[in-house]
């Protein structure tokens, strides 16, 4: 069911608030909280009856990180959603949240109920971690709080563990600076049949004075007024883990990178409130709620005996960079060396062992930055962008080699962070061109934001022979169907960015045999590889 359609019955019916009330209370309250309960909790009560004077759901709904019996259920209670304070203008007060998940978008077949406390310690943000839930089925679910119902969100769980499953459809999106609240991107992806949707990286972009928790806030929730990307989320659970812009550009571990002034400790400090608003503003799972400056954010789906998504977070372990260089600066000779890394040892060892173990068809490792090698000298020096993967090539080298060694079927990179478009070989010698290629790597443009070096790309595709298609001229997201037999994926790009009435189209289209890695273009608008209009 098209997200407009239920959500334009929603609008016109305004809800039976009489049905939800009549069906909730005291059983319902007594359910297990989702959130780590402070202090506040017991000093302050729960309201269970409290009044709104505005609409309190200006954020809209989310679902994420499903699984075979059940999802995160998201929402924050924000009636001014950018107040000055960041808490989005409620008062300092726990608020008694109550959920329904149904079979249909009427809710006449009610199958799960409970409730949450939205606390100020947490924007009075819920997190509802559902279970009990059947396997590869959709469901809609809502929120009341007080005297106000939220929008219908529509979600799915994933198929059950081992089972088989015929086909799979989603999508992968990355960078939407705000555009000032609309998103043609998400817009026409909310009209898709899709499964999920990924998010890799820059749901946010800091700005130069963001620095305290509350700005954290406020930049989060002036994303969340977009109706465009409230309606994705609306539509579909969302996988999400961050890249920089989240945080601060280009930042490593523990390091500031913008001026280098920035201590270690002042640093961590804002780390951790961007990552509390990062949660606070995402369906993400209480095992991802951070502590301090750290959070859990790698994490495996599986979605039966078709397809495994390894997501990773490539930020909070990785080695400084070791040059700043944009969009590439001479390979720093350091950049081979065994020890330097992105992921850390441990989240290597885990997504290492996840390959070795797995059972399905197709291997996904979803993240951050370009995992192929991209020389941005056309002649005969070497350039690269040393905040990819480039900048860490003994650690490349070894996920690649355990790929040629150990064969786990059909592996997959996706990536985003480039605002640009890409299909690449992912070769076990770059610098051989008739080396084997043992994975394709998809990585799709951004929502929104521009690719100002998109010249220095084509000037130096001719040297990178593996880079079977870029466009740098559009935005948008990368559909992706996949079944047993091949999968193919449709760049979906937008002719305005932030124009709510913007054409979607299909610029190409990409296929992957099972068996045969490299992708094989099968469809094509009106755009060549360097993704200049073709007369």
């Amino acid at each position: 069911m098209r997200y407009e359609k239920w959500l334009q019955d929603f609008n016109a019916k305004k809800l039976n608030r009489r049905s939800f009330l009549e069906t909730s209370g005291k059983a319902a309250f007594a359910a297990t909280l989702s959130l780590t309960i402070p202090y506040s909790l017991s000093k302050k009560g729960v309201e269970a009856s409290f009044t709104f004077n505005e609409y309190p759901f200006t954020l809209g709904v989310a679902s994420g990180d499903p699984l075979p019996d059940g999802v995160v259920l998201w929402t924050r209670l924000a009636p001014n959603p950018t107040a000055a304070d960041g808490l989005g203008g409620m008062v300092d007060k726990n608020i008694r949240v109550e959920w329904e998940i149904a079979e249909d978008k009427k809710f006449t077949k009610v199958i799960k109920r409970g409730t949450e406390v939205a606390m100020q310690e947490f924007a009075h943000s819920v997190h509802a971690e559902v279970h009990g839930l059947k396997p590869g089925r959709e469901y809609y679910y809502r929120f009341k709080a007080g005297n106000e119902l939220s929008p219908v969100g529509r979600t799915k769980t994933a198929p059950a563990r081992g089972a088989h499953l015929d086909r799979l459809s989603f999508a992968f999106a990355s960078c939407q600076s705000w555009v000032g609240g609309r998103y043609s991107a998400y817009r026409d992806m909310a009209q898709q049949d899709l499964d999920l949707v990924f998010h890799l990286g820059d749901y946010i972009y800091e700005k130069r004075d963001t620095a305290t928790l509350a700005d954290f806030r406020n930049q989060h929730a002036l994303y969340k007024t977009s109706p465009d990307l409230q309606a994705a989320h609306a539509a579909f659970p969302f996988i999400v883990t961050f890249d920089d812009h989240e945080i601060e550009n280009n930042w490593a571990n523990s390091i500031s990178q913008p001026d280098g002034e920035e201590s270690n400790q002042d640093f961590l400090a804002l780390r951790a409130a961007a990552f509390q608003a990062y949660y606070e503003h995402l369906p993400l799972r209480l095992r991802s709620k951070p502590h301090g400056s750290d959070m859990i954010l790698y994490r495996q789906f599986t979605y039966g005996n078709l397809a495994d998504f390894n997501v990773l977070d490539t930020r909070q372990y990785r080695d400084n960079q070791l040059s700043d260089g944009f969009p590439g600066a001479p390979l720093h000779p350091d950049a081979s060396s065994p020890s330097r890394t992105m992921m850390g040892s441990k989240q290597e060892k885990w997504l290492l062992k996840n390959l070795e173990n797995s059972h399905a068809r197709w291997n996904v490792i979803a993240q951050q930055t370009i995992m192929a090698q991209f020389d941005y000298d056309p002649g005969s020096g070497i350039s690269v962008n040393h905040d990819q993967w480039d900048g860490y090539t003994a650690e490349r080298d070894r996920l690649l080699r355990f790929i040629q060694e150990h064969r786990p079927s059909n592996p997959v990179v996706l990536a985003g962070d480039w605002h640009s478009s890409w299909v690449n070989d992912l070769k076990a010698d770059f610098r051989n061109p008739h080396s084997e290629t043992l994975a394709t790597e998809f990585v799709g443009t951004s929502i929104s934001s521009g690719c100002g070096w998109k010249g220095n790309v084509e000037a130096a595709l001719p040297a990178n022979p593996h880079v079977k298609f870029f466009n740098g001229d559009l935005r948008g997201y990368v559909k992706c169907q996949v079944t047993h037999d091949r999968w193919k994926s449709d760049y979906r790009v937008v002719s305005a960015p932030g124009d709510a009435n913007a054409n979607a189209f299909t610029m190409t289209t990409w296929v992957v045999e099972n068996g045969k890695p490299g992708a094989i273009e099968v469809g094509t608008s009106n755009y060549n590889k360097i993704g200049l209009a073709i007369k």
